[in-house]
């Protein structure tokens, strides 16, 4: 069974991914707050997540085994 981002087009989930990793980067580069800073860290955390997703789950079944 597929979760909702495996779902999502792997092209568009690229440039999704990418997108919010450049835009976590400028955050943190010109915080507004320091609840701000928390927020786009956690932007790039997501955009590493769409585009490593397919290598992790591979990786984690291996574990498995």
């Amino acid at each position: 069974m597929k979760s909702f981002i495996q779902k999502i087009n792997p092209k568009f989930r690229k440039i999704i991914g990418i997108f919010l990793i450049i835009f976590g980067f400028i955050g943190i580069i010109t915080p507004f707050t320091p609840w701000g800073i928390l927020f786009f860290v956690g932007l790039e955390l997501a955009g590493i997540r769409l585009l490593f997703l397919e290598k992790i789950i591979k990786w984690f079944k291996g574990l498995k085994k």
